[in-house]
């Protein structure tokens, strides 16, 4: 029997403007879910229920009142924001005890966006303390759970996000990218996730990003969906200060779109030192090569373009970007163990030492765009291990903690770091039924080309029939 949660989002904004099924009995549904089964899994840090409701009510006033075809796109859809993202009226922590009390004083410009284009809002979805690990268990909320294990982490820091959506929770999700944060959870809870170009969604205007590393963008279980909604998230702002090219059109065109005969580059050789790529992570490479290969595009090895030498660059830039949200003197001892580590490394670090580290990787960037632009997209494993148990990170010292993660998201952050859009495609699960993700990183600007081939991998080998046990429940 179809229930509402098995509907696309796509579907979902379409049965809206038909008068097949209303906002109000979408709202409905998803607060029930969320109500019966967040507990299990941890998505949500803030329900806006009452909120949910109201904009469920009006959106539905308008169908009944207007003409369906002037409709934003994602009217009377229910989509959640993470919980780094500030929405005006609605509690907001940043993942910290630090601002457990705080109330969204402003719109972030994509929840401004995403409610522009009609959504109504779930709540907000659950993230580690200042989005800072790679996993989402802290002080604020329980610990964020992959449905398809709840023993194990939803990975992060958009774990609530992708636990929502791979639950049922939601249909589809905003999350943000500094150094993985949407890749990494869309792996471990099977999903398609979209980390944009540099400059492809406004950051602001409420959190600054100097380094350009984060980005916003989407979570969900289909290629036209995730990029039904980075269409709507996408565009500029005053004060921004990156801007990606142009889109050659709408990408939900281009998931409709055969990407024709592509030039793609693999690599399984990690960035990070002393990794080793799990044996399932490999699996899912190979496979995900051999399909590709299959469909008629051709595959290369990728040259080795940026080294292990960036890694401390790059923790330099992190621990300076733990010391921008503001924390109010005294409150220091809220923090978790990770989050005062990291900023004590970035209180240490001096100016030169900063603009050291951006100029090595500048320089490493310009010598490795000219390789990487001679293939329209390379293909990593997304993660090097499958999905661990809630606690492999969270539970040990900090600086032990720091390099599990780095050696768990070896391939991520240097996309984050050049600013290439890259997305993670689940196109394999392991013998335990875990999901395992493999990652597509594009030119920049080249969303595009990654969404038509990632939806001709879709369309080739779909995955939207495979469902955790709580989808059902």
């Amino acid at each position: 029997m179809t229930q509402i949660h098995d509907l696309s989002a796509t579907r979902m904004a379409a049965a809206v403007r038909a008068r097949e099924v209303s906002p109000v009995e979408l709202a409905d549904h998803y607060l029930a879910r969320i109500e019966r089964l967040d507990e299990q899994v941890g998505a949500y840090v803030t329900v806006t229920a009452e909120r949910a409701r109201e904009e469920a009510r009006r959106a539905e006033k308008a169908v009944l009142d207007g003409d369906p075809v002037e409709l934003p796109p994602l009217h009377g859809v229910p989509v959640p924001i993470k919980d780094l993202n500030m929405v005006d009226g609605v509690r907001m922590t940043f993942g910290s005890a630090v601002y457990a009390e705080l109330t969204g004083f402003a719109d972030d410009h994509v929840a401004a966006r995403l409610a522009a284009a009609g959504t109504v809002l779930l709540g907000k979805t659950a993230t580690p303390e200042f989005g800072l690990p790679c996993y989402t268990e802290g002080a604020v909320s329980p610990p964020a759970r992959t449905p398809w294990d709840p023993s194990r982490s939803a990975g992060g820091s958009s774990g609530g996000a992708a636990a929502a959506v791979a639950s049922g929770l939601a249909p589809v999700a905003q999350g943000s990218d500094g150094g993985g944060s949407i890749r990494i959870p869309s792996s471990v809870c099977g999903l398609f996730g979209i980390k944009p170009t540099r400059g492809r969604i406004s950051q602001g205007p409420v959190i600054p990003d100097l380094f350009g590393l984060s980005t916003n963008g989407p979570i969900a279980r289909t290629v036209r969906d995730a990029a039904l909604m980075l269409d709507v998230m996408s565009g500029h702002m005053p004060g921004d200060l990156y801007r990606a090219p142009q889109a050659d059109g709408p990408f939900l065109d281009r998931a409709d779109r055969a990407p024709g005969r592509l030039r793609i580059a693999r690599s399984l050789r990690p960035p990070v030192p002393d990794v080793e790529v799990h044996p399932d992570c490999v699996a899912a490479y190979e496979d995900a090569s051999a399909l590709i290969e299959e469909l008629g595009h051709e595959v290369v090895e990728l040259p080795q373009v940026l080294g292990s030498d960036l890694v401390p660059h790059f923790a330099t830039l992190w621990g300076v970007m733990a010391t921008m949200t503001p924390v109010p003197e005294g409150s220091e001892d809220l923090l978790q163990p990770l989050t005062r580590w990291l900023r004590g490394y970035g209180e240490k670090t001096t100016a030169p030492q900063l603009f050291q580290a951006h100029a090595a990787l500048q320089g490493a960037l310009r010598a490795a765009f000219p390789v990487m632009d001679g293939f329209d997209a390379i293909l990593h494993p997304t993660l090097a291990m499958p999905p661990v148990p809630v606690g492999y990170f969270h539970d040990q010292d900090p600086e032990e903690n720091f390099r599990r993660q780095t050696h768990f998201t070896p391939f991520c952050a240097m996309y984050n770091i050049s600013g290439q859009p890259a997305v993670n495609v689940p196109l394999h699960w392991n013998g335990e039924g875990l999901p395992i993700g493999v990652m597509l990183a594009g030119r920049l600007g080249g969303e595009g080309t990654l969404i038509s081939l990632s939806a001709q991998l879709e369309e080739a080998r779909p995955w939207i029939g495979r469902k955790p046990p709580v989808w059902t429940a």
